[in-house]
């Protein structure tokens, strides 16, 4: 692996670990040039998924405008990285598992909205409020009342 100061084209791995449940593996290396250390991440790539938008339109699946939703959502509320990173996780594997080259949007919104529940209230009811786009404050009342109404 090129390394990112000096760009040197060999590097060696020091350390080797498995996160989210082995879906992600965190290599430490150390340039054999320069000595310095650095990070990289490796995971499976996924398959190419279209997403298809509630207006017609498709895109490719980009699992980093997923983050930052859920991150958006999460500002500062106490859900640690690794949730989101799990989030991001399980959605995806979700996906890979329907084996269907075009999803629509509506289903990953659903997806995200059942996941950050379990995680954090307000956090869902913020990234509700975007996805659902409550017209009025009567509709995120309802919403609330119905969180409310199921015990969290």
């Amino acid at each position: 692996m090129r390394c990112p100061y000096c760009q040197h084209p060999d590097s060696d791995v020091i350390d080797t670990r498995k996160l989210h449940n082995g879906e992600t593996i965190r290599r430490r290396r150390k340039c054999e040039a320069c000595g310095r250390r650095f990070t990289t991440y490796e995971r499976v790539e996924m398959v190419s998924i279209t997403v298809v938008k509630k207006n017609g339109e498709r895109e490719p699946y980009d699992r980093e405008k997923l983050m930052r939703g859920v991150r958006t959502a999460c500002y500062r509320r106490p859900v640690p990285a690794q949730a989101l990173e799990a989030l991001a996780n399980d959605i995806e594997a979700e996906l890979m598992a329907r084996d269907e080259p075009e999803v629509p949007s509506s289903l990953i919104g659903d997806m995200v909205m059942r996941r950050l529940r379990a995680i954090d209230d307000v956090a869902y009811i913020r990234f509700a409020s975007v996805y659902r786009s409550f017209a009025d404050i009567g509709k995120l009342r309802e919403a609330v009342d119905e969180l409310l109404g199921q015990g969290h």
